[in-house]
């Protein structure tokens, strides 16, 4: 009896470790610098484009403007060298999906219990996103 006891502890035991490694191993697989969000990995060019700054001024005013200035807190945090402080992922991240951003990320929540008023989505394409993170890019040149 003793012996089945022990037996049963230990397969226990064994399923217990297992599923916590699982768990650990596959769970929180989201970098929170790089945000929640379709944008996983994003490469660079040195080279500022001018078309994509272009394009992202446009939305960027369109879109952005009533609640963001570079310099200054507006309604939202101010944006000058954001692309200094935040990944290129997180920053588009954050542009295309604010909602589960501002729920699931640290520093989201972070700013919005700073900053009181979360950010909307403004129903841009990923196209778009990658216009406005040039256009970050090149106000922080």
């Amino acid at each position: 009896m003793k012996n089945n006891l022990s037996k049963i502890a230990l397969l226990m035991f064994a399923l217990i470790l297992t599923g916590f490694i699982f768990i650990i191993g596959c769970g929180g697989g989201d970098d929170p610098e790089k945000g929640i969000g379709p944008i996983k990995e994003i490469k660079l060019e040195a080279a500022i484009d001018n078309n994509l700054v272009a394009k992202g001024k446009q939305i960027f005013d369109l879109k952005c403007v009533a609640c963001h200035k570079f310099d200054e807190k507006l309604v939202g945090p101010p944006l000058k060298d954001v692309t200094k402080r935040r990944k290129p992922e997180w920053i588009m991240n954050m542009i295309l999906n604010p909602d589960q951003m501002l729920k699931e990320n640290m520093i989201a929540k972070n700013l919005l219990a700073q900053y009181l008023t979360p950010m909307t989505f403004q129903n841009v394409t990923q196209d778009d996103a990658r216009a406005l993170l040039e256009y970050f890019r090149s106000m922080d040149k």
